[in-house]
């Protein structure tokens, strides 16, 4: 399938067209009583390994050219020893998650939705298949330099377990693009499943945004970025897809005003230097900041247009200070947005998004999403009452070891 992305369009002949598309499709079909199935995986295991290994390539030359912004220092070098460490203790964890990654037919990577090397996404498909899903886009983070599609396997594998359809948007990182190009591609992911995603078997009327750290910060910028664009209709900009398509926004463990951040990164191994080629200058930190954008009375119409927003944050994270979200909820609820901010006491960067997940069991955070993916929902809620606990992937002594040395 042509996952391109038609902009000359406007969103309601994009939707459109697509319907019309998929009607002719259903009509040549020769069964045509038949339910409509998802498209098939079309790429081989060996085409798979190809393409890893052409980003791997890709990422080691993008490896080599970081150090050359970074110079080797010992912060750098402890850190990575530190990431090293970290990863082969939750070793037992990855393994079982990448085996479903690669060999699991319920999930289609690298299905492509733009024309730039990174544009590719990963779907996260429910093993049932009877009616439409509702779908969370996913856009991972990294430090806007490491972040890839397949952080989102743990997330898209537990959420498919409970019938939702997960999206995980791959994305340009530094120094293979900037900041404005990472915006750039996850607006444009987020414009294929919502002219899409009925054709895997979700639901385009339950669509929700996530990101998670450097993640959460470009979707949230993605997200206002469209809403503006959408209050200007009268400059005649072109729009693939509209914020009134997305259900809610979750940001978990994310930073929105790089202004309060630059120091704290600096001091935190991210140096000011490279932190500022990310951002595109100094001068740029202030366009690529939503908290600060939203106190501009100016574009109070696009605040109005933006979804209910909640951000999740663990008091003891010291990558991004939970502060972060605090002061982002409050400069939304000044400006009339609907958002609500969730603590949780003494979790870190990753507790949230890595350890606790690998944990298995109750998970606050899981089943808060999945509470209000499925609100209105009754047969899910019901099936969501009697699901079985989440399974554990890694040993208890071994996640304790991993928190303590943990770089982020």
């Amino acid at each position: 399938m042509n996952g391109d992305v038609d902009t000359n369009n406007n969103i309601k002949p994009l939707i459109s067209n697509g319907a019309k598309n998929h009607q002719r499709r259903r009509r040549a079909s020769a069964k045509p009583s038949a339910a409509p199935t998802r498209p098939c995986q079309t790429q081989s295991f060996s085409r798979d390994i190809g393409h890893a290994a052409a980003e791997t390539y890709l990422v080691t030359s993008l490896s080599f050219t970081l150090l050359r912004y970074l110079g080797v220092g010992y912060r750098w070098i402890t850190r990575l020893v530190a990431l090293g460490c970290y990863a082969l203790l939750l070793m037992p964890g990855f393994l079982q998650v990448a085996f479903y990654y690669f060999f699991s037919s319920q999930v289609q990577r690298s299905v492509v939705y733009g024309d730039q090397p990174r544009n590719r996404l990963d779907l996260y498909l429910p093993a049932n298949s009877d009616e439409p899903k509702p779908v969370v886009i996913f856009v991972t983070g990294g430090a806007w330099i490491i972040g890839y599609k397949a952080w989102g396997s743990l997330l898209g594998l537990q959420l498919a377990e409970r019938d939702i359809i997960v999206a995980c948007v791959d994305y340009r990182n530094f120094p293979q693009g900037t900041i404005s190009d990472m915006v750039k591609d996850a607006s444009q992911g987020i414009s294929f499943v919502c002219n899409h995603i009925a054709e895997y078997g979700g639901d385009p009327n339950r669509i929700y945004l996530m990101g998670q750290s450097a993640g959460a910060h470009i979707s949230a910028c993605a997200l206002l970025d469209q809403a503006i664009k959408e209050s200007e209709s009268e400059k005649g900009e072109s729009i693939t897809w509209s914020v009134s398509q997305i259900k809610a926004y979750f940001g978990l463990s994310g930073g929105y005003n790089l202004l309060n951040l630059v120091e704290h990164f600096h001091n935190r191994g991210l140096y000011r230097s490279i932190f500022l080629s990310i951002m595109e200058g100094e001068k740029s930190l202030q366009q690529f900041s939503p908290e600060v954008k939203i106190q501009d009375s100016s574009i109070r119409e696009a605040v109005s247009r933006l979804p209910p927003i909640t951000l999740f944050h663990g008091t003891s994270d010291y990558s991004i200070p939970s502060d972060a979200s605090k002061t982002f909820v409050e400069a939304l609820q000044r400006a009339g947005a609907q958002a609500t901010l969730v603590l949780y006491e003494g979790k870190t960067h990753t507790d949230l998004f890595l350890q606790d997940p690998l944990r298995g069991g109750k998970d606050e955070l899981f089943d808060h999403l999945v509470a209000v993916i499925h609100a209105g929902d009754n047969e899910a809620l019901a099936k969501d009452a009697k699901a079985p606990p989440r399974r554990r992937l890694v040993p208890e002594f071994l996640l304790k070891l991993a928190r303590k040395i943990s770089p982020f």
